[in-house]
């Protein structure tokens, strides 16, 4: 996946990116969001209304995961790179909370976040 690039602040784009939509063929909820520094972890509910949204969901079927979105700045515009746990994103400093509160799709990228973690002195929560 590429970049996305809009002329906008960084606090619109954030913005942007944790809003809760309702489309014709989806319901995306963000559960959660944290930004750290131009790291933005999200926990994203996506609950398909019409076939097609996602290869594995039927209509009304949901599917929650923890997305990463990058954020860059050029120029006068921000942009974001969105990722998700799936793609096993070389970033690891997502809240261990949010481990919870979606399926593991990768363990490698879990585990990661694991060490991250215990690298930076944070506890796992209990």
């Amino acid at each position: 996946m590429g970049w996305y690039f809009s002329l906008q602040s960084k606090a619109a784009l954030v913005r942007e990116l944790t809003q809760s939509t309702t489309t014709d063929r989806a319901i995306v909820e963000v559960l959660d969001h944290t930004l750290s520094d131009t790291v933005l972890w999200s926990v994203v509910k996506v609950t398909a209304r019409t076939e097609g949204v996602h290869p594995h969901l039927k209509p009304g079927e949901s599917l929650t995961y923890i997305r990463c979105d990058l954020l860059d700045q050029s120029g006068k515009m921000w942009g974001h790179k969105p990722l998700e746990e799936a793609m096993h994103p070389y970033y690891y400093s997502c809240p261990l909370s949010y481990l919870d509160l979606a399926p593991e799709q990768s363990s490698e990228w879990r585990a990661g976040v694991h060490a991250w973690h215990a690298r930076h002195g944070h506890l796992a929560p209990t």
